[in-house]
This record gives structure tokens, sequence and C-alpha cells, in this order.
């Protein structure tokens, strides 16, 4: 061999490694900071968002979660840590104190949030059509929906003449929001309050005890991660206490609890995964408008009618979407 050949040759080989490891460069990482503790359905439908946007977990993009256990004071920490991380976006869906976190942690990281609250009023984008900065999304926020829901559970409970909304303090309610309901209450004859209930199981025990000591008859459960993930609890505790509950989403009634108004959770995080897949494309989140839910649903829960002693009005049959059995 001519030794023009074989420097050639050894170039050649040389090279290959480099190219190799040129073709296997890190994979984008995504950041997942939910409040509460890990929830399987929670993560499929993150899964199935991402997949729609053309990633998939393990072969074209990587997944970091952090469960905070509905410690809020964790947040900041576990945000900050994903900062240090350098990934290329973090997803909060369902709590607005893990978003509040991973804002304060990054001002240049995308964020993609999702949940119930007014992002606008919230302090997380400057406007829904042109976030401005880190933060987009997806909202469930309506301006009639909080109203209906006041609406659609006095038709089931006439009866009753107070109304208490359950809040998660980790959770931003909008002022706007409560300011409807409680009109919304005013012009039904109802006495309107809200009562914040950090979630935790014990809290909640305390609460309903006390709901059940003053006779409170009819709640509006407001969206929580925290609540979510203690649903079983507040669906058995309504029932102990023989209390009509509304909550936002469907997944607590299928757990036992007595009717839901609102947009689906699970079609709120597959959105989030869509988005985080978009920003992995390139996006910028300052450019992408908050989705905002345009489709709800009424879902009741026959049995739990029943344990309540009262039978479903055919109002409310009329206008359920689905009624469990």
């Amino acid at each position: 061999m001519k030794r023009r050949e074989f420097i050639a040759g050894l170039g050649g080989t040389a090279a290959w490694p480099l190219a190799a490891r040129a073709q296997q460069r890190p994979l984008p990482v995504v950041g997942f900071l939910l409040l509460t503790e890990e929830q399987a359905f929670i993560v499929q439908a993150f899964r199935k968002g991402l997949s729609e946007a053309g990633f998939v977990e393990g072969r074209n993009v990587e997944v970091d979660y952090r469960w905070a256990g509905g410690a809020v004071d964790r947040l900041p920490e576990l945000a900050a840590d994903l900062v240090r991380r350098r990934v290329a976006v973090i997803v909060v869906p369902g709590s607005f104190a893990a978003a509040r976190a991973a804002k304060a942690a990054t001002a240049t990281i995308p964020i993609v949030y999702g949940g119930g609250s007014d992002p606008v009023e919230a302090g997380l984008v400057a406007s829904l059509n042109r976030p401005g900065g880190n933060v987009t999304g997806y909202s469930e926020m309506n301006i009639e929906i909080a109203p209906k829901r006041v609406a659609l559970l006095h038709q089931f409970m006439p009866s009753a003449t107070r109304f208490v909304m359950l809040v998660d303090p980790a959770t931003s309610v909008a002022p706007s929001t409560f300011d409807d309901m409680q009109t919304a209450a005013s012009r039904l004859g109802l006495l309107f309050e809200a009562v914040a209930v950090p979630g935790t199981s014990g809290d909640i025990d305390a609460a309903f005890a006390s709901f059940g000591r003053k006779r409170i008859e009819a709640i509006i459960v407001s969206p929580s991660a925290r609540f979510m993930a203690l649903r079983q609890q507040l669906a058995a505790l309504a029932a102990r206490h023989a209390i009509a509950a509304m909550y936002w989403d469907r997944a607590l009634v299928q757990a036992g609890g007595l009717m839901s108004y609102g947009s689906n959770v699970n079609d709120m995080i597959r959105q989030v995964g869509i988005y985080a897949g978009r920003i992995l494309k390139g996006e910028k989140p300052a450019e992408m408008p908050v989705q905002r839910a345009t489709k709800f649903e009424l879902v009741i829960n026959g049995n739990a009618a029943k344990r309540l002693g009262r039978e479903i009005p055919p109002t409310l049959l009329a206008l359920a979407d689905e009624v469990i059995e």
C-alpha cells in the first residue's frame, strides 16, 4: 500500500467515530413539573400530545419528571433544578403555583402552562393572543363557566340556600371569577362564600367535618391539581356528609363525585404536550397564543345522586352530556 493511501485510510478510520458521535447528540429534554404526586393519566395525556407533535419519549426527546407531592414549598427548588439542567422547555399542567415557581426560576426557558385560571390576571402572560414572554399554554378560562356551575348545582339542589366554593390556596382563583359566581348566586337568592382549604388529606377531612356541622348542603370545588389527586376522598366525604358537590372535570365524577361542568383535563394536558413539541421545533412562546377551551361538558353520577337521596331533575338530564351509573 502506498504511503498516501495508508494515511488517507487512517483519516477515514479516525473520522468514523467522530461522525457517529455527531449522530448521537443528546436528546432535547422537557422538564415536567407537577404540584402533586405522579398520576398515570396525566403522564399518558402529556405523552399523547408530544407524540402528535412528532416527539416520542426515549426516541427523540427525554422528559425529566419532578413531582412535589402536594408540597407547594418544594416547587421553587424543583423548578430551579430543571433550570440548572438547562431543559429545552418546562411544562406545568394543572397548577398555578407550579407555573409561578417556573416563571420565577427563569425568564428565558420556554414554559407551557395548563390550568383553569386566567393567565393574564395571574400575571403569567401579557395577553392571550400575544403572550409576549417565555410563557404560553392552555386555559379553561371562559366568562360563562363559573356562573354556569352555580346555576347547574342550584338546579340539582334548589333547597340549598348557602353555597361554598372550596379553594386550594396554591391555585389562583381570579377575583373576577369569584365575583361572577357571587353575582350568579345572588340572582338566585343564595349566600355564597369561598373557603380556602390546603390540599392535604387531613385539611380536607377537617373542612368537610366543618361543613357538616354548619349544615352546608352544596359546594363547588375549584380546579386544583391537589384536589384532583384526592378526588376519591372528596367524593367519599361529600357522600358521608350529604353534600351536593360540583367539580370542574369528569375524572372527579368518575371517582364518585356528583357532577362536573368544564372542559376535559385530559385534553388540556394533551394540548400542553402539543405546545411543548411545537416549541421543541423552534416556535417561540411569546408568539404562540394561549389556547382556550371551547367545548364544555356536563357529567352527572347517578349513583352519587341516589346516595344523596335525590333524583336528577329532568332539566339536568336533558342538559347532561353523560350520566354515569
